[in-house]
């Protein structure tokens, strides 16, 4: 059973850094899988923001591009966020997913394991 744990969220003024993390357990040594970062209003769709590769193939939507860095650690099985130069419209719930894949490159669809989410509130 694959869980995942966000941490890493709170309140920052515009232009300030967070960095979430996302410990991951379940998986076998040998899964091949992909990871993600995802975000949500209330009232809105859940976006994608970046995934990342077991291969270590990463993806970042245009929105974030140069702000945002994903990443992850192997050998703690720590999925990351890094955030810098946020702006209030950054300001969500945000979630780490995983996927099974064989693929190299991860898109953001069909992600089928979430966590509970981690609130980041930017404020201008």
């Amino acid at each position: 059973q694959v869980q995942l744990a966000e941490s890493g969220g709170g309140s920052v003024q515009a232009g300030g850094s967070l960095r979430l993390s996302c410990a991951v357990s379940g998986w076998t040594g040998s899964t091949p899988y992909c990871m993600g970062w995802f975000r949500q209003v209330p009232g809105n769709e859940r976006e994608g923001v970046a995934s990342i590769s077991r291969h270590g193939v990463k993806r970042t939507v245009d929105s974030v591009k140069g702000r945002f860095a994903i990443s992850l650690d192997g050998t703690s099985d720590t999925l990351f966020l890094q955030m810098n130069s946020l702006k209030p419209e950054d300001t969500a719930m945000y979630y780490c997913a995983a996927k099974i894949s064989y693929t190299t490159h991860c898109s953001l669809q069909d992600f089928n394991y979430w966590g509970q989410g981690t609130q980041v509130t930017v404020s201008s």
